[in-house]
């Protein structure tokens, strides 16, 4: 560990909002309660994947937006995570309750991201607002918000399960280690953070 491990937070810094980024990042939360309900509702698996798929595209496009436009904003950089960690976790909870995932597998991803939001708590008292994306999260993000997809559409009775189901399965056990090993990195910034900034002291009303 060293210097940089995470970004303080910017004191007076004018943050952008209504940017074409932003708005895609704000549709891709929209999708996530109709993916959820197509899921468990009236089990539309094909709409589901194409609610999905329409996501994937917008996550690629406001990335790409924000470097063409050089619209980048610190509510992007939280909302772009965001979307993404609640896909992974609709998915889940939709997949466990239609028992194409065993609930162990849901249980270790959700305990991971719960584990590291207490870690956020304690790293924003030290006057952080966030741990940097590190490459092995980004990894294991890219294998799940594929895998996930593909593992739905592996229960579809037709030849396209037999090859998707396999590849569902490898990207998703890809995609859960890594989510671990990057969590564990995570806090290892966290302990970083803890030992060797001082603690901010709160700020006194009025």
């Amino acid at each position: 560990m060293g210097e940089g491990v995470a970004s303080p937070i910017p004191e007076g810094v004018f943050d952008r909002i209504w940017t074409v980024p932003n708005l895609l990042s704000f549709l891709r939360l929209l999708g996530v309660p109709l993916f959820l309900w197509l899921l468990l509702g009236p089990h539309a698996d094909g709409w589901a994947i194409v609610v999905l798929a329409v996501s994937a595209v917008t996550d690629w496009a406001d990335g790409k937006l924000a470097r063409l436009l050089g619209q980048y904003s610190r509510l992007g950089e939280l909302l772009d995570p965001l979307a993404d960690r609640l896909y992974i976790f609709a998915a889940l909870v939709g997949y466990v309750l239609r028992d194409f995932l065993p609930w162990w597998a849901a249980a270790l991803l959700v305990g991971r991201d719960l584990v590291l939001t207490v870690g956020l708590r304690l790293v924003r008292r030290h006057g952080y607002v966030a741990l940097p994306v590190n490459y092995v999260g980004k990894a294991a993000t890219f294998c799940l918000l594929y895998g996930l997809p593909m593992l739905l559409l592996g229960q579809v009775d037709n030849v396209v399960c037999h090859v998707a189901l396999p590849v569902a399965v490898a990207f998703t056990a890809w995609g859960i280690l890594l989510y671990l090993w990057s969590g564990w990195m995570y806090l290892q910034q966290v302990r970083w953070v803890m030992r060797s900034t001082p603690l901010r002291p709160p700020v006194s009303a009025g």
